[in-house]
């Protein structure tokens, strides 16, 4: 297997089915494995997963019974995967899935893919997000001494030899995202951005972006997380 694609599923029923159609619209190939992540749903997201996935042959998935984060999913996923190259994005379909395959293109034409991480770079978004990421990723850049822009956004791909080497200290929830990036820039890896468009949701809400008060909360566990991983550096 050459590529192993993570999707962390919280909730998304109604976006399962979108998907795993646009992936099997693209992948052309098979080297490339898709790999649902039912990260404990409250809603029929498994249901849909289990009666869909009989159609494609690229996809499998496997089940959380109780949710303990964004990054435990993905990290759940990332362990199971077969993939020399391995990454991940969201289920929400803001992230079409063909950036994954810009991605892997990326990848497959550098000379040392091991020591590399693509991430993507959100374009079209309203403009107060854009100010909080600003924000965000100007803070962490200046306290934790690396550039770390757009640092939520997706796609992500790197070696699985980048995984093995920090897996075991990944966190459980949205600092996940800053982990990885944060890691990769400290081992000196060559970080390359493309740009990603971002649409509105299709269906569904965000289980965590619903307002000011869940964007203080954010910044709280980031900034927490943050603390920590400095005094650990």
């Amino acid at each position: 297997m050459k590529f192993s694609i993570v999707v962390p599923c919280y909730n998304e029923a109604k976006n399962i089915p979108l998907i795993l159609n646009e992936f099997d619209t693209i992948i052309k190939r098979n080297d490339i494995e898709v790999i649902l992540v039912d990260n404990g749903s409250t809603d029929n997201t498994n249901e849909v997963i289990e009666l869909y996935l009989s159609k494609y042959k690229f996809a499998r998935s496997i089940k959380i019974d109780i949710n303990q984060g964004y990054g435990f999913g993905i990290v759940s996923g990332l362990n199971v995967a077969k993939g020399e190259l391995i990454g991940y994005t969201h289920a929400d379909m803001q992230t079409n899935p063909t950036d994954l395959l810009t991605a892997l293109e990326i990848v497959e034409n550098l000379k040392n893919c091991e020591n590399c991480y693509v991430k993507g770079n959100r374009k079209g978004r309203p403009l107060f997000d854009q100010i909080f990421t600003i924000g965000m990723s100007l803070f962490e850049s200046l306290y934790l001494k690396k550039i770390l822009w757009d640092i939520n956004a997706q796609p992500n791909v790197f070696h699985r030899n980048f995984f093995e080497k920090i897996k075991d200290s990944c966190p459980k929830d949205f600092s996940l995202d800053l982990y990885l990036l944060y890691m990769a820039k400290k081992m000196r890896f060559k970080v390359i951005r493309f740009k990603v468009v971002f649409p509105p949701r299709v269906f569904g809400k965000s289980s965590w972006n619903t307002g000011i008060i869940s964007k203080w909360k954010f910044i709280k566990r980031t900034l927490d997380f943050s603390y920590k991983l400095k005094k650990e550096i």
